[in-house]
């Protein structure tokens, strides 16, 4: 978004509209924001109203520029929201939503739905904040028949295909021998690809990767090595090809994350080392080109290169991202077949978790570090 849509000229008329700000919740001094506001994905846009301070419109994802535009005008709406039982439901569940209340956001979605107008122009939007808020319940199977339900009603929408992949997602969550998953899976899978096919819909590049990845998920599912093989190929030609558009550094490494699991995924991890090379040295102060290149070379095999580039990013990294690398630091010490150096990582690691401040610290990250130096302490005798 950063490197994309942000820089997009057409958005300057906005600088009246909105007081922008931009937070980097990895930062200590950012944990009151995280205090006041509940961050539950990322990249997470919020619209704030100036007098309650409260949030009124929250979007998680990615967007087009044009998305973006309509997300905007949404907000403004949801600040100030119009007249009707529909308009009063949706900017409940909007308000629900931003606080991170997701069980009574769902229940005010799904009501704003039932009452809105035939063609009402924030319906995909709506379902699309419906989802999320289900899956982040644990609803799964709710999750993805409201995307079933809404699919064929969003001919047209930009919301289409997000609405396709995530109900997929969800669907694909349902234990193998819940009654009605195969026809959900199926059904959602199909849509899915029809959203990928369709060439008048407008993707940025994170939801495309985001639609393969799901669809790669569905063929695993399937068991249907060759499918997945085939989707996987596909989604690593696309990133490669969106690479080779990008026009600055920092557009190009936005996509490194993605190249690199495409990469280990058809077990060609020497592939992401001249890219990530190339953003260590146009990025010289990000942790994410070093850390990434530890994961690649550790999957390479090449283990003293991967604690060289492990190194370098915890002399950059901050924050919960720096927990990440030295349990990344751990596996390759484990590979390494150094157990001590893998349990004494594992203890930096709860440790520095321990002591950020509450609104950084995830209690269940600290469980599986700890469930992990508990394997590395006791390996399962083979």
């Amino acid at each position: 978004m950063r490197a994309f849509v942000f820089t997009d000229e057409s958005l300057a008329k906005r600088a009246g509209q909105f007081v922008w700000l931009s937070v980097n919740t990895e930062l200590a001094k950012n944990t009151g924001f995280l205090k006041k506001y509940t961050v539950q994905a990322y990249p997470s846009f919020f619209v704030i109203s100036p007098e309650t301070e409260t949030v009124a419109y929250r979007w998680m994802g990615g967007a087009t520029v044009a998305q973006l535009q309509k997300i905007l005008d949404d907000g403004r709406r949801a600040v100030r929201p119009g007249r009707g039982d529909f308009e009063t439901a949706l900017a409940r569940a909007d308000r629900l939503y931003g606080a991170g209340k997701n069980a009574e956001a769902a229940v005010s979605y799904r009501r704003a739905l039932s009452l809105a107008p035939k063609g009402w122009d924030r319906y995909g939007r709506t379902v699309e904040s419906l989802l999320f808020a289900l899956d982040s319940t644990q609803d799964a199977e709710g999750c993805a028949r409201a995307a079933f339900e809404a699919y064929p009603k969003l001919s047209g929408s930009a919301s289409i295909a997000n609405v396709a992949a995530a109900g997929l997602g969800c669907a694909l969550e349902l234990p193998a021998e819940k009654p009605g998953r195969a026809e959900l899976v199926a059904s959602l899978e199909k849509a899915t690809l029809e959203s990928m096919a369709n060439p008048r819909l407008v993707m940025s590049a994170d939801d495309r990767s985001s639609l393969y990845q799901v669809l790669i998920d569905a063929r695993e599912d399937a068991k249907d090595e060759a499918g997945q093989r085939k989707t996987t190929e596909d989604w690593s030609a696309f990133l490669d090809a969106e690479a080779a558009r990008a026009k600055t550094p920092e557009q190009r490494s936005s996509l490194d994350p993605h190249r690199l699991l495409a990469y280990i995924a058809l077990k060609t991890p020497e592939k992401a080392v001249p890219m990530l090379e190339a953003s260590e040295r146009d990025l010289p102060q990000d942790y994410n080109p070093p850390a990434r290149l530890a994961l690649a070379y550790k999957n390479m095999g090449r283990f003293d290169d991967a604690i060289s580039a492990s190194d370098r990013a915890l002399t950059k990294a901050y924050g919960p991202r720096k927990v990440g690398i030295l349990r990344t630091r751990a596996e390759i010490y484990v590979a390494m077949g150094k157990p001590e150096l893998a349990a004494s990582t594992l203890q930096d690691a709860i440790g520095y978790s321990e002591n950020l401040p509450a609104e950084q610290r995830s209690e269940a990250q600290i469980a599986a570090l700890r469930k992990k130096l508990g394997e590395v302490r006791n390996p399962a005798k083979p």
